[in-house]
């Protein structure tokens, strides 16, 4: 395959993707803006791929001996091996953005991430065993012997990088999608030893990638290649399942930068401002995440929430006086407030509940009730979960506050109606040093007049493996039931 200089109307329309990505950057920013931010974003890349495929259409030599350009034609078989892909990628993202449930979209998020890792990965692999056809290499020919590609000295940074920082972002992404799922427990697995395994292997892989830079023997680059799909295992495991939205963003982060170093190996500009661009928006987020959990990204990496969880005693449900409430009696409790907050969690998501809880609030103000929804910042299982599934209920963005801003008026608010959200509404968080969760801001439900927590049964405990005081408050009213069920039977005794 030969590659075609890139011309000033490319670099143009690279820029032009490049605009367009930061503009749905900023459309994603909020839910008001979120759909002309995709449409901003499928534009970019189309402009992106379409422009790289005419860029960089495969041509063959039609001449013997082959060697003069303008005996090169279009190579018709490469073109279409390359077009049936993108009709099969495509065609599998359209199934799959069709049928996945608005539940497992964190698990769709990570497996994602996994494979813009892999393609990293692959990218790297392809450049190092073809340099030439990436144009990262000089051919030496030795005084005795077969000519051999040098790849550039910068060249193999670049590589080093691109494919240690593609490969963790692979296998850390699959351990996620693993723990979302459900096929791994969300607890942390405590390997013995694990922070110096981890620095040993981190040293080892950057101390390889300085020495490719001066020896490009194979067994430097796979030795990078295999000890970078290892430590994205090791980072992960340790990692408990209340940490998860931070490592959803962390990996995007990863899987950001992954591109953006084989941007510069592909001499493609649109792979640069877009890693870039996903990169630091991802770390940007994972900073907002921490801050959200009063966590550091160190101690996020070095093992997360559940990891003393022991110590707490907070592991099975407490067995202490608590009361029940029924359906009728949240909706007489809500028809006569003033003003109810609710506040959806995973749970929600879980009964796929947020249609019919948007039906109840509009019930509620056809009555005259003051009705606003707290989204934590780190609520199901990545960022942003419960915006998207309330924008998917037609819920008015008008009606939807984060947590610093409606946390003052849970004192004057008659009725907090929690539908699964456990460990942030825990107040173990403001008053138990013991506690996993200590530490991290959470929504002062308890604060209202009267909580009605929606949850399944007594018996479980949050996905960060604690229990909850909130339960075995004066003010706090069970309603123990599937969440979808019990909205509905709500909404039928509000009629």
């Amino acid at each position: 395959m030969h590659e075609l200089t890139v011309s000033p109307w490319a670099s143009l329309a690279y820029l032009v993707a490049g605009v367009c990505f930061i503009l749905a950057l900023r459309g994603l920013s909020s839910p008001a803006s979120s759909q002309r931010g995709n449409r901003f974003g499928i534009i970019g890349m189309t402009i992106a791929v379409v422009t790289t495929l005419v860029t960089h259409v495969p041509l063959r030599s039609v001449a013997v001996p082959p060697g003069n350009p303008h005996d090169l034609m279009i190579d018709w078989v490469t073109v279409g091996e390359i077009l049936a892909a993108i009709g099969v990628g495509a065609a599998i993202g359209l199934v799959t953005a069709r049928r996945i449930a608005m539940t497992a979209m964190p698990q769709l998020v990570a497996a994602f991430h996994s494979l813009v890792g892999l393609a990293a990965v692959l990218v790297g692999v392809a450049a190092y065993l073809n340099p030439q056809a990436f144009g990262i290499s000089d051919l030496v020919v030795p005084m005795i012997g077969q000519p051999f590609a040098v790849i550039h000295p910068v060249s193999r940074i670049e590589l080093g990088l691109g494919v240690a920082i593609g490969a963790i972002t692979f296998s850390g992404s699959v351990i996620a999608f693993l723990k979302l799922n459900g096929n791994m427990g969300g607890k942390p697995i405590m390997l013995p030893g694990r922070h110096v395994i981890n620095l040993a292997l981190l040293a080892g892989i950057l101390g390889l990638i300085a020495y490719f830079v001066t020896e490009q023997a194979p067994w430097v680059f796979w030795t990078i290649t295999l000890l970078s799909f290892v430590i994205g295992f090791l980072l992960i495991v340790p990692i408990g399942g209340a940490d998860m939205p931070v490592v959803v963003s962390m990996l995007n982060s990863y899987s950001g930068w992954a591109a953006a170093a084989m941007g510069f190996t592909l001499h493609n500009s649109a792979m640069i401002i877009t890693g870039a661009l996903v990169g630091s928006s991802g770390a940007i987020l994972s900073y907002i995440m921490c801050r959200a959990m009063n966590r550091s990204f160190i101690s996020v990496i070095a093992g997360g929430f559940g990891a003393v969880a022991d110590t707490s005693g907070g592991g099975t449900a407490i067995d202490r006086p608590w009361k029940r409430g029924s359906a009728e009696d949240a909706a007489f409790l809500m028809s006569q407030a003033e003003q109810v907050i609710i506040v959806p969690g995973y749970g929600m998501a879980v009964a796929q509940a947020q249609h019919v809880l948007r039906e109840m609030g509009d019930k509620l103000k056809a009555e005259g009730v003051r009705v606003k929804y707290a989204i934590h910042p780190v609520a199901g299982r990545m960022p942003g979960h419960m915006n998207v599934l309330l924008a998917e209920a037609n819920v008015p963005y008008d009606d939807v506050f984060e947590l610093e801003d409606i946390n003052s008026e849970f004192a004057q608010t008659d009725v907090a109606f929690v539908i699964g959200a456990n460990d942030v509404t825990n107040p173990a968080a403001k008053t138990d040093k013991t506690s996993p969760i200590y530490g991290m801001p959470v929504l002062d439900v308890e604060k209202a007049k009267t909580v009605l927590f929606i949850k399944r049964s007594m018996g479980g405990v949050g996905y960060a493996g604690v229990d909850n005081d909130l339960f075995y408050r004066d003010n706090t009213m069970m309603l123990l039931a599937d969440a979808k069920k019990m909205v509905e039977d709500i909404v039928k005794a509000l009629d």
